[in-house]
């Protein structure tokens, strides 16, 4: 039955639809007697028609009704109205966990300081002989205050009824009946999709699964259909969870590995053991204490150890022509693509490799600060239509080839052998790749050779980054479509030229928007797999059109895709922070730092500087600037950090230090300028602002950035009229104003939030 809000069920008034499932339907009500919020449930018919199971249930749900216990919802009674069964139970809100789950996982402190509660209930349950059955995502809310709460416990067993995603639906029996599946599939035991008998180590799996989701946010057993996704619960080891994220702690990462044994006797034995252990573990992490899985043996390789990963070094261009370098560093480039593809390796990006193009440190050094276990080196020489690679995956501690080949085919080859050397290194590591990323890997993007090669131009004029570049790719990218309008490479390519220089404000946002998203559109049609394609989009959408939820969608696809790509977590922690999801985007952005090392630290710091965390920001900015001491950003990101930790002095010279090393760029000026003001030393924020409004400037200053300054001045009508022309413009980092510190003071404005209401925002 549905209910409507506003209508009466004895003396509950229900006011809203919470949810309907396996175990009936769900409303908000008020409680009229007792005048208190609660949730109704409605039981299934198969339930209140069936005397004999509602007396069964009825015995069951007493049993969960006398569980006492703070993360636990309190049933308050059963109640009969008319032909209608209803479970009154505690209305907790917040959302369910499944809302918290994000690629690369949940910081690892919020983490413990889920799982810890968590296993405290079912330890509290399992205690009263009360087991959950049906423990997922779904089942376990967060309220705003971030406590946890189990909902549905033991009410799989009381109802005799399963809950199901994946489209599987089971049917009620009894619970003793041999072969019969209850709970959703995704997250049984082996024990329950055999039909087996069930106790509390089975709800010890199943919470193995949910902390394993949290960590690496992704399960640990899948499969396209419900017969698959059973098998690999039953035949499959769950991946290592170091191998997905180098922070795990390794008692953490056992406690894991024991919830997830096959068999229920060498499974951890009792919630309460697995509490008290959580419990050590977050105290040293607390403390600091605790090592982490990834720190171990970064340099020694054991082709059995838990995290695989890879660097690949440029390949040396051997050939008589220096201009084929950029055909050597497109091998490199797409050697790389093709390992991202494989979710249980770690891999090293571009940006990060392309520093040692030279070679001036050893194997081992870099090998240390790239923190991967094996490198990969190669060298190219082409001559006419011939090529000749040479592929070595090197152990760095030891110096020894683990694996090495020649290749000596014609041009025509490039594709299967940048193939066979991705699914040698994937073999040589033991790194587990599924049937699907297997046939990623063997697609080949184009069969036009001329094609590919003006595309390898393009990507090698994009990756400068400066307009006139990015103007000649363009032209490389639309040569290579002329000769196969079928190569998604080529369209992505375009997608992020546009993006790029839009986002430069070099090029007009209207045609850049157009153009990039038909682009990106295009190559996904080609290629429903290319994750770089689903990348390109988001980062369109979220640049153009403040389409918040659908550069989201586009951004887990490409990471589903394409697990290791470290501009995909970067691009997506962007997102996050700028709807004001810090611990995602700390976790997404330090996942890019992982796979990028040398790039995008400055990037989590932005992440911490946005969420408050000023210590933490002030020490991954500081590790930037050593790394890079000429990068302004990395200079006033600290300078920001210092300064919001009370040392002005210092926060305004590294401010300065930014300007000095770009002193064309606005945005640097204007954030000194802002920083002048909260100083008191307004005679030099008002110079600045004099500066940027200067009529003779080469460039005209961002209208977002004079904004900047007007806060700063306490002028904050006018700080408004500057980023309502922004809007109106498209220019600035607008995409970034709502979670924005040097907004701050706008927050509560009307025109402010009628803003962030037109991004789509509020």
């Amino acid at each position: 039955m549905s209910l409507l809000a506003g209508s009466r069920l004895g003396t509950y008034q229900i006011v809203a639809a919470l949810g309907a499932g396996g175990m009936g339907e769900v409303y908000r009500a008020t409680d009229t007697r007792l005048g208190r919020d609660v949730a109704v449930k409605i039981l299934p018919p198969g339930v209140a028609d069936d005397p004999e199971r509602l007396a069964r249930f009825e015995r069951e749900a007493r049993t969960i009704a006398r569980l006492n216990h703070p993360n636990i919802v309190v049933i308050y009674g059963i109640e009969q109205i008319d032909r209608t069964w209803a479970l009154v139970m505690e209305l907790v809100e917040g959302q369910d966990l499944s809302h918290l789950i994000r690629p690369g996982g949940v910081p690892m402190s919020r983490v413990l300081e889920l799982a810890v509660p968590l296993a405290d209930a079912l330890a509290a349950a399992h205690q009263r002989g009360v087991v959950h059955r049906d423990l997922k995502p779904a089942n376990v809310m967060v309220t705003g205050d971030g406590h946890v709460k189990v909902l549905d416990f033991g009410l799989a067993k009381a109802m005799d009824w399963g809950t199901s995603d994946e489209s599987t639906q089971t049917t009620p029996s009894p619970i003793s009946t041999p072969g019969q599946v209850l709970g959703t599939i995704a997250y049984m035991a082996p024990e329950q999709v055999r039909g087996g008998s069930v106790d509390a180590r089975s709800d010890l799996f199943s919470f193995g699964i949910l902390l394993f989701e949290l960590i690496a946010g992704r399960r640990p057993f899948g499969g396209p259909t419900s017969a698959d996704l059973m098998s690999s619960i039953l035949r499959d080891a769950p991946p290592a969870l170091p191998s997905l994220r180098a922070d795990v702690p390794a008692d953490l990462a056992r406690i894991v590995s024991r919830c997830l044994e096959k068999d229920p006797e060498h499974r951890m034995q009792s919630a309460k053991d697995v509490r008290n252990e959580l419990e050590i573990v977050r105290r040293a992490l607390d403390s600091g204490t605790v090592p982490s899985s990834g720190a171990r043996h970064l340099i020694h390789v054991d082709t059995s150890a838990d995290a695989p990963s890879i660097a690949v070094l440029p390949f040396a261009n051997l050939g008589r022509d220096e201009a084929d370098e950029y055909f050597a560093d497109g091998i490199t480039e797409d050697v790389i693509a093709q390992l991202c593809k494989v979710r249980t390796l770690k891999v090293i990006s571009r940006s990060s490799v392309m520093p040692f193009k030279k070679r001036e440190e050893s194997v081992a050094d870099i090998a240390a600060r790239l923190q991967v276990a094996t490198v990969l080196e190669g060298s190219v020489r082409r001559i006419g239509d011939r090529v000749r690679i040479v592929a070595q995956l090197i152990d760095p501690a030891s110096g020894q080839h683990i694996w090495a080949d020649t290749y000596d085919r014609q041009l025509t080859d490039i594709f299967a052998i940048q193939m066979d050397v991705a699914l040698q290194i994937a073999a040589a590591l033991k790194a587990e790749l599924s049937p699907v990323e297997r046939a990623r890997i063997r697609r080949e993007p184009t069969r036009d050779v001329q094609a590919y090669e003006r595309y390898l131009r393009g990507r090698h004029c994009l990756v400068r980054f400066t307009p006139d570049e990015m103007r000649r790719a363009l032209e490389y990218f639309n040569s290579a479509i002329e000769r196969d309008p079928e190569f998604a490479l080529a369209h992505t390519g375009i997608a992020m030229a546009y993006t790029e220089l839009a986002e430069s404000g070099t090029l007009g946002r209207g045609q850049a928007r157009a153009d990039a998203l038909a682009a990106a559109a295009r190559a996904i049609a080609i290629d429903p797999e290319f994750g770089e394609a689903y990348t390109a989009r988001g980062h369109a959408r979220q640049l153009f059109d403040y389409d918040w939820a659908g550069a989201e969608q586009d951004y887990k696809r490409a990471l589903e895709l394409s697990p290791n790509s470290a501009d995909t977590y970067d691009f997506y922690g962007r997102l996050c922070y700028s709807l004001n999801r810090f611990d995602e985007a700390i976790a997404l952005q330090e996942r890019a730092h992982e796979l990028d090392p040398l790039t995008h630290r400055v990037d989590l710091a932005t992440a911490l500087l946005r969420a408050g965390r000023f210590d933490q920001a002030a020490r991954a900015a500081a590790a930037a600037v050593e790394l890079d001491p000429h990068d302004p950003r990395a200079h006033a990101t600290l300078g920001w950090a210092l300064f919001k930790t009370g040392r002005t002095g210092e926060g305004i010279a590294g401010l300065e230090r930014a300007v000095a090393l770009l002193p064309s760029e606005s945005l640097w000026q204007a954030q000194l300028g802002q920083a002048y003001a909260l100083a008191g030393q307004t005679g030099n924020a008002t110079a600045i602002l004099e500066r940027l409004q200067d009529s003779a400037r080469p460039v005209p200053a961002s209208s977002y950035h004079l904004a900047y300054v007007y806060i700063g001045l306490g002028d904050h009508e006018r700080a408004l009229d500057c980023l309502e022309r922004a809007f109106a413009e498209g220019s600035g980092p607008l995409a970034g104003i709502k979670g924005s510190f040097l907004l701050a003071p706008l927050r509560e404005h009307p025109r402010f939030r009628a803003l962030l209401k037109r991004m789509n925002l509020e």
